[in-house]
């Protein structure tokens, strides 16, 4: 079917949704609270099921040049001695891809290519996307974490719920890597990955206050609490600066019982935010995306496409969520880290979810 669709939120999963319905002849609004297009943002992996999105929408192949493959993923305790390793080589056998690095404003700059530029209506803020219905044959729910969408159709019991975990993030123009290497120690863990252009993505979290943030000392936070850590760690504490840190907490969804309701959908982080300890987001936010395109193309009715794209997609996304919070919850660990460390060295064992 072809249609009318608004769409409220111009991120990852709103242009790529926006995008794929356009392919699809429907005519799109995208509605974006902020007054133009992102420019900051650090890296985001596209592992193999995402790429298979990003091909439906034609821009697979510049984001695989444009990013930075993964060669390895390596995880290591504080003094630097390996816990453990994801098999990589075996996600690249079983899928013939790679995960590959990309910053956030590149990624959208790839997929806002893809949306006729009328239909970009950034400084629009919707409060709640339902009240489009009216004007619109489908209205799409790309709100985020704090989706005023969800609370509106399903009330506060299904708000955004603060994890306990706080984090850091930023980049570094001079220390390129090409692995993922995931420091864990007691209550909280720092990480790098690569980025394209010879950048490194770093990270970084531990368990904390809720809005328990410290304005120009960020850096002497971290240092902190990782200033004793391997050497690797030190070298990433010592070349980041004060203004290039982003400090945010860590929130999830409740598990909904639908992504739908009426001719309203949710997507990515507004149906099922999840922590980023699988790297997974924005990944499920772009097959989301297309899964809705595909549904809706498929079906002679908005409500018969919904309710497919519903079945297809919520429980592989929430239980996405529930491994996502189960590697949380081993990060927060503060005691018995042989055991933890154990268990995360068991779970790099199983198959990776591509």
């Amino acid at each position: 079917m072809r249609g009318t669709a608004a769409i409220v939120g111009g991120g990852v999963g709103g242009l790529a949704v926006g995008a794929a319905l356009a392919t699809n002849g429907w005519q799109v609004a995208i509605f974006e609270r902020d007054a133009g297009p992102a420019v900051t943002g650090t890296a985001l992996g596209m592992w193999p099921s995402a790429l298979a999105a990003l091909d439906h929408l034609g821009v697979g192949a510049r984001v695989r040049a444009l990013g930075t493959p993964q060669a390895a993923a390596v995880f290591s305790r504080p003094d630097g001695t390996r816990i453990g390793s994801l098999d990589v080589k075996g996600l690249r056998r079983r899928t013939g891809e790679s995960v590959h690095l990309l910053s956030r404003p590149a990624l959208l700059g790839l997929l806002r290519a893809g949306v006729p530029e009328s239909a970009l209506r950034f400084g629009s803020a919707i409060a709640d996307a339902s009240a489009l219905q009216k004007d619109y044959d489908v209205v799409v729910a790309a709100d985020g974490i704090f989706s005023g969408t969800r609370e509106a159709l399903f009330g506060a019991r299904f708000g955004a719920r603060y994890t306990g975990i706080t984090a850091w993030r930023g980049q570094i123009d001079t220390m390129p890597t090409e692995s993922l290497i995931e420091t864990w120690g007691r209550g909280g863990k720092f990480g790098v990955t690569p980025q394209e252009d010879g950048r490194t993505n770093w990270y970084a979290t531990t368990v904390a206050p809720e809005r328990a943030f410290t304005p120009g000392r960020e850096r002497a936070a971290l240092r902190e609490l990782f200033g004793s850590w391997h050497g690797g760690v030190r070298g990433v504490l010592d070349a980041i600066v004060e203004e290039g840190i982003f400090r945010h907490d860590l929130y999830v969804v409740p598990p909904l019982p639908t992504y739908v309701r009426d001719t309203v959908a949710l997507i990515g982080d507004a149906a099922h935010a999840m922590t980023p300890d699988l790297g997974r987001g924005a990944c499920e936010a772009l097959i989301d995306a297309v899964t809705l395109a595909q549904c809706l193309d498929a079906h002679s009715s908005v409500v018969g496409g919904l309710r497919a794209y519903d079945q297809r997609r919520r429980r592989p996304t929430q239980r996405l969520a529930v491994v996502a919070s189960t590697a949380s919850r081993l990060t927060r660990w503060t005691r018995a880290l042989w055991l933890r460390n154990a268990l995360l060295r068991l779970s790099l064992l199983a198959p990776t979810p591509a």
